[in-house]
């Protein structure tokens, strides 16, 4: 089994700025179907969450500096969530991510970094 974080990619303020509530809850909908698909296949979430938009994000440049608002301002695409997801099908985990791809949002799937991959 390896561990797998799941990034949520795109605008991060388009749920709460341009979408109807139907719009919202059935987009959520979704990200229900997506946990319950994810363990019905057998694959374990370990962690996750949805996060703010980027008005509350603080930000602290490479190589030290002030905190300065916002993200990168050049970026015009976000990480909106995460999922950490433990499996041994990493196939089967990316058929599972088209789920909430198809929502619109670009999905990366990156493996953790173990002590056995430092070694």
């Amino acid at each position: 089994m390896r561990e797998y974080v799941v990034l949520i990619v795109g605008d991060p303020d388009r749920w709460w700025t341009t979408m109807s509530q139907e719009e919202r809850a059935a987009g959520y909908a979704e990200y229900t179907r997506f946990d319950e698909e994810l363990t019905r296949r057998g694959h374990e979430v370990t962690g996750g969450a949805e996060l703010h938009g980027t008005a509350t994000a603080r930000r602290i440049a490479a190589g030290g500096g002030p905190v300065t608002d916002g993200p990168f301002t050049e970026s015009t695409e976000q990480v909106g969530g995460f999922y950490q997801v433990r499996t041994a099908d990493l196939d089967d985990l990316l058929e599972c991510c088209q789920i909430i791809a198809k929502l619109g949002d670009g999905i990366e799937v990156r493996p953790v970094v173990t002590s056995e991959d430092r070694s």
